[in-house]
């Protein structure tokens, strides 16, 4: 029974404004706020009804002044709930990607544009939940830590906003639906075997103080360390030479869907996702071929990681 009466709650929670995705900032006003009592509010009607019943029936002034002050209490209770929601206003909502399978963090930014004091508010999207204050400043910062699944697009859905300040008698609720999802990335291929060694059959070098093979003898410059000074050929010239060596920076990696045949299509992507973080971590300049798609580099670096993430988070399912 419990479980049939949650999922009617919830259907009629769909008929709660907003109904589909909207664009940021967003004011909270009348027309989306809702109120409701608590069990505690219910509990105090009760008892209120009981006491009003009571005065009424033995004639009691001093009771019937008390069950009407308590009421009138109440319903202060009920407006000051309304006010701690109306005219808040949610500016803007961000996350960095992730990894499938690893919380995000949803942040939210929230700002007023009066100076009435709200406390006590809470929110949330599912089981993640978060509390916001503004204390002195008209802004704030929430965050959410949602769970992630699977790869792609996270439809961030609805985000409600409540309060049951001051007195927790009822609970004032508002929904929010940004049009801005977030990308998660396909979770990397754990364990995985190495690199592959493919790529462009000469190494590129570069310029290295502390290289390994020697390049060529020039000048001495001011400020060049004095280990690197060839004596002998500068007794030879009567004037100071120093080395410079030449250090390879490796081969450029590349990371081709088709040569991954064998596998399946989510080990596929699984596996060229941990191929791209071990590629960055040793510094390898590396390129992506994807299916129906562009080549992707050679490059290296977060610009560089974050576009093959993102396209191998945005591949069609098999």
């Amino acid at each position: 029974m419990r479980g049939g009466l949650r999922t009617r709650l919830q259907a009629l929670q769909w008929l709660a404004r907003p109904r589909r995705p909207e664009p940021l900032p967003v004011v909270l006003d009348r027309h989306r706020i809702y109120v409701l009592p608590t069990g505690f509010g219910l509990f105090l009607a009760a008892l209120l009804a009981v006491m009003l019943v009571g005065a009424l029936n033995y004639n009691n002034n001093p009771a019937l002044l008390l069950a009407l002050l308590l009421a009138a209490t109440a319903l202060a209770s009920a407006l000051q709930a309304h006010l701690q929601l109306a005219g808040l206003r949610v500016d803007a909502v961000s996350a960095e990607p992730v990894a499938a399978g690893t919380p995000l963090r949803l942040r939210l930014a929230l700002a007023r544009d009066d100076r009435r004091p709200r406390r006590g508010l809470q929110v949330a999207r599912g089981p993640a939940t978060a509390s916001a204050e503004f204390a002195d400043a008209d802004r704030t910062e929430v965050d959410l830590w949602l769970p992630t699944v699977r790869r792609g697009w996270l439809d961030l859905q609805r985000i409600r906003l409540s309060t049951t300040q001051p007195l927790g008698l009822v609970r004032a609720w508002s929904w929010v639906w940004p049009a801005a999802p977030v990308l998660v990335y396909p979770a990397p291929e754990h364990p995985a075997p190495p690199l592959p060694d493919t790529g462009s059959a000469s190494a590129r070098t570069r310029q290295h103080p502390l290289g390994d093979e020697l390049q060529q003898l020039r000048p001495y410059r001011h400020g060049d360390a004095r280990r690197i000074i060839a004596w002998k050929h500068s007794a030879r010239r009567d004037t100071l030479l120093v080395r410079e060596y030449e250090r390879p920076t490796g081969t450029e990696l590349l990371l081709d869907w088709q040569a991954l045949g064998a596998l399946p299509h989510e080990r596929r992507i699984a596996r060229l996702a941990r191929w791209v973080d071990d590629a960055e971590r040793e510094g390898r300049r590396y390129r992506l071929l994807l299916p129906g798609q562009p080549a992707l580099g050679p490059a290296s670096g977060d610009a560089h990681r974050h576009q093959c993430l993102r396209a191998l988070a945005l591949m069609p399912d098999a």
